[in-house]
């Protein structure tokens, strides 16, 4: 989810300079959603069945659903095999003149490999170094947040110089529906109050800030007025729990485009590394991130007014460990609520 949210700026700014362009984008199923409304659930749903430039599909032409990680898991199946050669004859029929990878992985490199277009763009130092193997133009880039490279991936494309822009993500007209009708009842007469959400969850245990501080922070927004809602999405239910104890805060419970039509309606997030933050920053929303492990020079939240906590004490290490990073441990409940009364009283400036 990360990953795609920070692409966007830069396929936006593609598209907003060549409006005219095919553009494709190979994504996991779980995530389409983040490209297209109406395409959670099966292959067929809304790959082609929107309009390009719409509210619904603002960026792509075309989608190409690659479920990547369930072939990892199965990779000998009949059923992997069949999915694979059709994705390689997909992208092979739509002849693509470049194709950017803008992910750094060996999988995303081998599907970019597997278009047999004759120019294959990536990073120099890729995230994984073999995925530079399947690259035929290798860009140096400079910038530090990784929005940033990922711009100067696209300018190679046609030797642009590109402007980071606003990501487009679409509007899902069933989905703002169900968000109207969940805040109605959810506030209960109480529509005036701003909505701030905490996303407390993140890819593995390292980056996880305590649930309990998480709480003494809703504890603190609600005192201030605002409703607070807490993303408790597949497997985080307990999670969010522990956090919603004793009406602290109301669980969450949506479907990524559920959630995309929620964010667009609060006045803050607070959380750690984790895609519902990287959501609200593609958003526009205020920002509150409580880093551990992970760098935020370059994956914090990008586009959007931030306040970022990260403990001298941490560093960089991507190394998947369940225990909490331990500087992330020395950041208070109170400096995060500082950090956000700091945030929003800015934005009234």
């Amino acid at each position: 989810m990360g990953d795609i949210l920070h692409a966007l700026p830069a396929v936006t700014a593609l598209r907003q300079a060549h409006p005219s362009w095919q553009i494709g984008w190979v994504v996991d199923p779980k995530w389409a959603p983040l490209l297209e409304a109406g395409t959670e659930g099966t292959r067929e749903q809304g790959i082609e069945s929107q309009e390009t430039g719409s509210p619904a599909r603002p960026l792509v032409d075309r989608l190409h659903l690659a479920p990547a990680k369930a072939w990892s898991r199965q990779p000998f199946a009949r059923t992997t095999r069949v999915q694979i050669r059709a994705l390689r004859s997909e992208l092979r029929e739509a002849d693509y003149e470049a194709v950017l990878d803008l992910q750094g992985a060996i999988r995303s490199s081998l599907i970019g490999w597997m278009t047999a277009s004759l120019r294959r763009i990536g990073a120099a130092e890729p995230w994984e170094w073999p995925a530079k193997l399947f690259y035929t133009d290798l860009v140096i880039t400079r910038g530090a947040h990784v929005a940033e490279q990922n711009l100067e991936l696209a300018e190679t494309v046609f030797a642009d110089e590109l402007e980071a822009v606003a990501p487009r993500l679409p509007v899902d007209a069933k989905a703002e529906a169900w968000c109207d009708g969940w805040l109605e009842r959810a506030l209960a007469g109480s529509a005036s109050k701003p909505i701030a959400m905490i996303a407390p969850s993140a890819g593995w245990g390292a980056k996880i800030w305590p649930a309990e501080r998480y709480r003494e922070v809703a504890l603190g927004l609600k005192e201030r007025g605002f409703f607070v809602a807490v993303n408790a999405g597949p497997g985080e239910e307990q999670l969010a729990a522990a956090i919603t104890a004793d009406g602290a805060a109301t669980a969450l419970d949506a479907s990524l485009a559920q959630l995309i039509a929620f964010t667009r309606r609060i006045k803050l997030a607070v959380g750690g590394d984790t895609g519902p933050i990287h959501l609200a920053a593609a958003l526009q929303r205020p920002v509150v991130g409580i880093y551990g492990p992970t760098d935020p020079s370059r994956n914090g939240p990008f586009g959007t007014r931030a306040r970022i906590l990260r403990s001298p004490g941490s560093r960089r290490d991507h190394k998947r460990r369940a225990a909490p990073d331990p500087g992330l441990l020395t950041i208070r409940p109170d400096e995060v609520l500082a950090a956000a009364d700091e945030l929003l009283n800015e934005g009234k400036n």
